[in-house]
């Protein structure tokens, strides 16, 4: 039997929880949240079986000892409860617990209080003319494509160089002249 998890707000609640237990660490979040992602490809069922591998790759845990560890502390403090199976070729089982579980969409009320929006942004139709506007630069300056500059030693640059032919690719080329 499926139960419908609103993946969102679980996620929410569950995080919620995981900045006031002070028990936890990087890797125990990191192995909940690969078993999460296997209850959602699991279709939320109340139960269901697990791979060590499988998890432990999904977790980036490369300790069986701290993935064996982790499990049973997180089932301990009561965010999963897990089962072993001590079978090599049954997996272990787990059972995820609800962390605000609802049929519906999640809107956040408390969102509107810091002005923001559930809804879709309206732009003024004329946003294109406005922004055509905006960029045309009307104070344009000088032409600087030919201006000498004085440097601070008292030398006068030019800001563009000259052509000139340093790959020798003009037709008048001797190529006897080596490379």
């Amino acid at each position: 039997m499926s139960v419908e998890i609103n993946y969102i707000k679980h996620l929410n609640a569950v995080f919620e929880h995981f900045s006031k237990d002070n028990r936890l660490n990087p890797t125990h979040i990191s192995l909940y949240v690969a078993l999460f992602q296997l209850w959602n490809s699991n279709f939320f069922r109340q139960e269901f079986y697990i791979n060590r591998e499988e998890v432990m790759e999904y977790a980036k845990i490369g300790s069986k000892s701290t993935y064996h560890k982790c499990l049973k502390e997180l089932s301990h403090w009561n965010y999963i409860l897990y089962i072993p199976s001590h079978n090599p070729f049954k997996g272990s089982r787990i059972k995820m617990f609800d962390f605000g579980t609802s049929t519906g969409q999640v809107v956040n009320q408390s969102s509107t209080n810091n002005r923001t929006s559930n809804g879709q942004a309206v732009v003024s139709i004329n946003k294109h003319i406005q922004t055509m506007q905006n960029t045309k630069n009307n104070n344009k300056h000088g032409d600087f494509k030919n201006s000498n500059f004085q440097s601070a030693n008292g030398y006068k640059q030019k800001l563009s160089v000259p052509y000139q032919d340093n790959l020798k690719t003009s037709t008048d080329k001797n190529y006897d002249d080596p490379l």
